[in-house]
Order: structure tokens, then sequence, then C-alpha cells
């Protein structure tokens, strides 16, 4: 520990844009290397087994899905609480925990080994609030956010990618498969954690430009929710519909893509490194953007052009304009530009937008648990409503349904936010006319 202090101490004078781009780099490995732990068993498709009439897979992904689901719910409290002094600690435990699970459940029979893919996912909800808290409330969030976003895109392919790889050329057996991918990820592991642990406290600059942020009590966040609720609860009902409907195609896009005549292993990787580059350049481009409102304004544009591309996209692969690589590439971007800015940089420009003391994490595990309860909620009503629709049309359908609500509830809450701004401007404003006033008849007297 006095190592670390040392070498934090002596990071603390790097050049800003030095340190920020470590930061950035540090967490983007460090959540690609927790995917290898979570998405790796994504790679398998399980064929050929059912339980109850359900899919030995799906099982599989309602098992993590449920464990991430309370997790997230959990977070709540937790991750709005957590002292900064044991991210590091924090993380490497809960994915200890998730790649225990992964040996169990290598080595347990099914179907008694769906359980362990719960254990697995409960631990690993909480490392994403964990590792945004080295980020949050600083000058460069954006620019560190978006990179560490982009593992939300580039790391479900990447991971995949492995996991076929181990199963097509060195023919590991598909149990095994999602322990030994996270095998190859543990030292990379060690080495982010350790890079983030130097990251210095936020400077007295970055405070005064992005709020402070410091943990929150139950009352304060109850005040914070009754504050925003409008908003919030528009924001929910678009991050659902996002959560759900990426969560479809990372957990079957090997499926969506064999419905659509593809099997490339290499797909994965390469539509997903298309998408990040192009998120992150957006989203980065944010940091130019001093004025919170104005961001914060931006930010909605971001979600709203998502939701048209997904629907435009789709409409034009329904009437066969464009192919299938295109359409999965272009409702991929629009997903990911509704989903990416919740987890990067909405709630961190929404805070300093309004100058409120909290922290990301509390709403946004909000929004995390709700999503993710609405994701393993669709799949039971999949898989007992509609058994024997594919995923393909099962993703072509929810997209759609993401592009018209998500649409329709962005603009509202970009109205919403910039109403909710101007009357906190006018309240201010008189306070500090009142505030004259009594100094000045203070004085007359």
């Amino acid at each position: 520990m006095r190592l670390i202090e040392q070498l934090r101490g002596k990071v603390a004078k790097w050049p800003y844009s030095l340190l920020s781009v470590m930061a950035a780099v540090s967490a983007f490995g460090l959540y690609t290397s927790m995917y290898a732990f979570r998405k790796a068993f994504a790679a398998g498709t399980f064929t050929g087994q059912q339980y109850l009439h359900i899919d030995y897979k799906v099982w599989l992904v309602i098992a993590q899905v449920v464990g991430y689901t309370f997790s997230k719910f959990y977070g709540i409290r937790f991750i709005a609480e957590v002292n900064a002094k044991n991210r590091g600690r924090y993380i490497l435990t809960l994915i200890g925990i998730a790649w225990g699970a992964l040996l169990c459940f290598a080595f347990v029979p099914a179907p008694w080994n769906i359980v362990f893919l719960f254990i697995n996912g409960f631990p690993l909800g909480l490392i994403w609030g964990l590792v945004f808290g080295y980020l949050e409330g600083r000058r460069s969030t954006e620019f560190m956010a978006a990179v560490l976003s982009i593992s939300l895109i580039f790391a479900s392919g990447f991971v995949k990618t492995v996991g076929r790889t181990l199963l097509t050329v060195f023919h590991v057996n598909e149990f095994h498969m999602p322990f030994l991918t996270g095998a190859i990820f543990v030292l990379p592991l060690l080495l982010f954690v350790f890079f983030m642990e130097l990251m210095p406290a936020p400077t007295p600059e970055d405070i005064s430009l992005r709020a402070e942020r410091s943990p929150m009590n139950a009352a304060e966040r109850k005040a914070f929710l009754m504050r925003f609720l409008p908003g919030i609860i528009l924001t929910i009902i678009i991050y659902v519909l996002l959560t759900i409907m990426r969560d479809v195609r990372d957990n079957f896009e090997v499926e969506i893509w064999a419905d659509l005549g593809i099997k490339s292993n290499s797909i994965y990787t390469g539509i997903d490194s298309i998408i990040s580059v192009i998120v992150l350049v957006g989203i980065s481009l944010l940091i130019l953007v001093k004025k919170n409102l104005r961001a914060f304004s931006i930010v909605h544009l971001f979600i709203i052009g998502g939701c048209v591309l997904v629907g435009g996209a789709t409409l034009l692969f329904s009437l066969k304009i464009i192919g299938p690589v295109t359409w999965m590439t272009m409702a991929g971007l629009g997903l990911y530009m509704g989903y990416v800015p919740y987890n990067a940089i909405f709630f961190d420009r929404m805070i300093a937008t309004f100058n409120y003391r909290s922290n990301v994490g509390f709403i946004m595990y909000i929004a995390d648990s709700m999503g993710y309860l609405g994701s393993v909620s669709i799949l039971f009503i999949k898989e007992l409503g509609r058994p024997t629709i594919s995923w393909g049309v099962f993703f072509k359908e929810g997209v759609m349904i993401v592009a018209i609500v998500g649409g329709i509830c962005g603009v509202l809450s970009l109205l919403y936010f910039l109403q909710s701004a101007k009357s906190s401007q006018n309240s201010k404003f008189k306070s500090q006319n009142n505030t004259v006033g009594d100094d000045l008849m203070t004085t007359i007297k």
C-alpha cells in the first residue's frame, strides 16, 4: 500500500492529458478483462439440451442475468456508499468469486451447473460502478468514460472470438471454455487494477467544473430521486429498452448471425470494432463542450439519433434495400449510440449541470437494476410466450420498439431537463436578488 501511495503521488504530477490517457486505457483493459469472466459462455451454443421446454443456453443466460439484476439492486446502496480506498480490493475479490463459479460450472453436470451462472453474475454486476468511480467528476471524464464504455462493445465480440477459437481451433470442451477464457485474462486484469489504483483524487479544478462527488446516505438518495423524478422515469424507460435489446444481441449474437446465414468467427470483433471507434469519437468530442447544459443536451440528441438509426436501418433491411451485415452494423451502432452515453457521461453531465452533490454510481445502478430486470423478464416472455420464433426475428421486432418508444421518451426527457435547468437558474437568480436586497436594507438601516 505504501508503494502504491508513493507511485500515486508521482502520477499526480504528470500532465493532465497523460494521466487521462493512462486512466482511460487502464479502465478499458480492466473492464475488457472482466468480460472474459462474464460473457465467454455466450460463445458456446450448447445445442440439443432443453429443460422444462426451455433451451439450456437460455437457462444459462437467465441465471446469469438474474444474478446480475440482483447485483444491480444491491449496488444502489453498495456503490453509493463505497469508500474509494477499497475499490481495487473489491474488484479483485468479486472477479475471483465469479471465476471460481466458472470452475464449478465446468465440472458440475447440467442442469445443476446452471446455478453457478447466477453466482457468476452477482459479483460481476458491481464492477462497472467500482471502475467508473475512478473516473467520474473530472474534466476529462467524457474521454475516459467513452474509452471505458467502448469495452461494452468491443469486449463482447472480442471475448466471443477468443471463446470460439478455443472451441474450434483448440477443441476445448464447451463447459470448460468459459473458465479457460477467464484464465487467459487473469494477468492483464491484475495489471490494469494496479494502474487504476495509481489514479489520484480529483483536483480542485475538477471539483469546480464537475461538482463534488461523494458517498450518499439513504436520505440523500431519496432527495435526489424526488428532485429529478420525471426525468429519471423517462431515462429508465429508454435505458430498459436499450438494455433488453443490447443483451439479446450480446447473448444470442451467434444465433442471430446464423439466422442471417453468416457463421464467421471473426464477424463479431470486426463489426464491434467499427461500432466502437464511431461511438468513441462521438462521445469523446463532448470533452470540447465546456457548458454542462449544452453538453447534456447534445448527449440527449446522440441518444435520440441512435434510436432513429436503429429504426431506419431495420426498415431498410425489411424492404431488402440493405443486406444483413449492413443492417447488423447500423442496428448495433444505433443501440450503442443510445446505450453507451448512459454508462459513460449522461449522469455525470446531469450532476454537473445541476451542480448536485452526489455520485454517478447510485443513479446508474437504479437504471441498471431496472434494465436487467427487463432483460430477464423478456427472456421468459420469449421462451414461454413465443418459443418458436427465432432470435433473429425477435431481435428485428424488438429494435423497432426501441426506435419508436425510445425516440419519443428521449425527446420528452430533453424537454424536461431543459425546463428544469431553466427553473433552477431562475430560482438562483431570484435568490441572489433577494440577498442583494437584504444587504442593501441592512446598509440603509
